[in-house]
């Protein structure tokens, strides 16, 4: 709390703090939505590829379309409430699995990199890429660099300690998931870019 003092009357007033930011009908309709959407994408694929059975979907498309689109505290927040309807047991997860036992396979280390994931890419999509994200390219870079830093280790290291094998194991069980998420990144930037041309907005109200 901060005091004004008024000069002509000699007398100190305290003046109110400044209100903390909510989340407004319309963030949480956003975040709803984009907790629905990782669900159905969860749903698709779901092709067990890695040497530990972990799954390709269409999950991190999903993921970075929460964070590019809606940026860091709206996109991890949508990534939360989506685990957190697969951990009370609504089968959203890949392979329709749901429950904490999820949290204790194989792939426990892509599941909570997914929100760690969609902040760093709302954060940079947000205030690195700024102004220039109606560029794909742009975007296409802040995407990667979330997928790269924080996905691929978080997954090698949950595949790493679930299976006790070595890092170049599991790094190696993780190879066939590259390809399929450059393409799912250059979606989800072309995605991305084309909302924010629209929307160019979004971003400032969060």
């Amino acid at each position: 709390m901060t005091e004004h003092v008024n000069s002509e009357a000699g007398t100190i007033t305290a003046a109110a703090p400044p209100r903390a930011k909510t989340l407004t009908a319309t963030d949480l309709a956003l975040i709803a939505a984009f907790a629905a959407l990782i669900a159905a994408m969860a749903y698709i694929g779901a092709i067990p590829v890695a040497g530990a059975g972990v799954p390709i979907t269409l999950q991190t498309l999903g993921v970075a379309l929460a964070g590019a689109v809606l940026g860091p505290l709206r996109g991890s927040l949508s990534v939360l409430l989506y685990l957190a309807l697969g951990a009370i047991g609504l089968p959203v997860f890949a392979e329709h699995s749901a429950g904490l036992g999820v949290f204790t396979s194989v792939s426990f280390g892509y599941l909570i990199s997914f929100p760690i994931a969609a902040a760093v890419i709302g954060y940079l999509v947000k205030y690195v890429v700024g102004s220039r994200r109606t560029s794909a390219l742009w975007v296409f870079l802040a995407i990667a660099a979330g997928s790269i830093l924080v996905v691929h280790p978080m997954g090698i290291a949950g595949m790493k300690l679930h299976q006790d094998v070595p890092w170049a194991t599991a790094a190696s069980w993780d190879l066939p998931f590259w390809l399929g998420d450059l393409v799912k990144t250059t979606i989800a930037a072309i995605v991305a870019a084309e909302v924010h041309r629209a929307f160019p907005a979004l971003l400032k109200r969060r």
